[in-house]
């Protein structure tokens, strides 16, 4: 492979794995990341099906085993607090075998530490122009240098800045699925040990959860929504936003929504996907998010980071081009994406219901089957098809 020095766009988990991967390669990897250092904290994510195998090649398997959220269990409940059913920690997350649930921020810095005496970071900057100029391409960056790098990859996300400087406009490839979800910490006010409440309303889901090692807890909230009008720098907006779609809504919701205005991991997004017919152009290619994303209501997006960075740097080490390399990736990646991204769609419609009747339903049909032997095997049935979808790839040995 001639091209050798690759600049990475983005230090989350498909940045930090690809330049692992590569620096393995005999490449010469750059990250540069928008936030002044690598994130921290952030909500829990899964490991699975053919992610598992990339981890244990990278030999932090025993790490994350270590870093586990350890969640013992979950609960539905209703607006007075009662819990209508309840499950183990692994059934409520569809979880099986040596899956391993474990905070995104926590596995970043897992990656990270692999890599830090090896590439080189630059943070708190970004790219704002790439200009491909014979067999190199010269990017600048928001801080006003100027540098050539042979290849360019956008590990930036859904809203990946490198794709819209490449590719075009957000609007031609991301693809809202007509629901929201913000996500932060808040104080453990209900004294959750490793557990997880989650509360249910018409077009509005809440929950919280508390981890092993943290003090405090987590909020989430889940809604469907038209689109909103906000400046995805504006947490203000977003707050405010956040507040108006609970408007008067029961159970614990209140207290949690106050918890927002002192976090500082406040988090507020659609939830959308990424669809491209190709995920590379002239010397530029897309991995993770910025490429397919499948959304946070597919369990699958850490997944899809981790072994697209895998796969990507393998390609390329094969390969004697780049065109080459972009091309096995894709051949690769193509229906292992697919697979995961059909889990979005589907998902969301069983964790936000559109109706009063369907909540009624629903939460009688919970409540039945909790007393119900064998419920486990019948949870695990609603599962099959993550863990269908998170095997859907023959890993090569490269």
């Amino acid at each position: 492979m001639r091209d050798k020095t690759i600049l990475i766009s983005g230090a989350g988990i498909a940045g930090t794995a690809l330049a692992y991967w590569l620096r393995r390669h005999g490449f010469t990897p750059t990250v540069v990341e928008r936030a002044p250092a690598i994130r921290e904290g952030g909500y829990k994510i899964d490991i699975r099906g053919a992610a598992l195998e990339v981890v244990k090649r990278m030999g932090v398997m025993d790490e994350i085993r270590r870093l586990r959220t350890d969640v013992r269990g979950g609960s539905i409940v209703t607006a007075t607090g009662k819990r209508l059913a309840s499950m183990d920690g692994d059934t409520f997350g569809g979880r099986e075998g040596e899956d391993a649930e474990i905070l995104r921020g926590d596995l970043n810095r897992v990656i990270y530490d692999l890599t830090k005496g090896e590439v080189e970071y630059l943070f708190d900057d970004s790219i704002t122009s790439v200009t491909e100029v014979g067999d190199g391409v010269r990017v600048t960056f928001e801080s006003g240098g100027t540098r050539s790098f042979d290849l360019i990859v956008g590990a930036d996300g859904l809203h990946s800045t490198t794709r819209a400087l490449v590719f075009g406009p957000e609007a031609g490839f991301v693809r809202d699925l007509g629901y929201y979800v913000s996500i932060f910490s808040v104080p453990n006010h209900l004294d959750l040990d490793r557990w997880e409440l989650t509360y249910v309303a018409p077009r509005r889901t809440a929950l919280t959860y508390s981890t092993a090692g943290d003090a405090g807890a987590k909020a989430m909230f889940l809604f469907a929504s038209e689109p909103l009008s906000y400046d995805r720098r504006d947490r203000d907006r977003q707050r405010r936003l956040l507040a108006d779609a609970y408007a008067g809504e029961g159970w614990e919701v209140p207290r949690l929504l106050d918890g927002m205005e002192d976090a500082d991991d406040f988090y507020f997004d659609s939830l959308s996907q990424v669809h491209m017919d190709s995920w590379s152009k002239g010397r530029t290619v897309l991995v993770g998010d910025a490429a397919y994303c499948a959304s946070p209501a597919s369990g699958q997006g850490t997944s899809l980071a981790l072994v697209g960075a895998y796969v990507l740097a393998g390609e390329l080490a094969a390969a004697g081009d780049h065109e080459a390399g972009f091309d096995g990736y894709q051949k690769a990646m193509r229906n292992f994406t697919e697979e995961n991204q059909k889990l979005g769609p589907a998902n969301i419609k069983r964790m936000v219901l559109a109706s009063r009747a369907q909540v009624w339903l629903s939460l009688k049909l919970l409540a039945l089957m909790n007393r119900m032997p064998g419920k486990e095997r019948m949870m695990a049935k609603v599962a099959e098809k993550i863990h269908q979808a998170a095997v859907a790839i023959d890993l090569k040995d490269y």
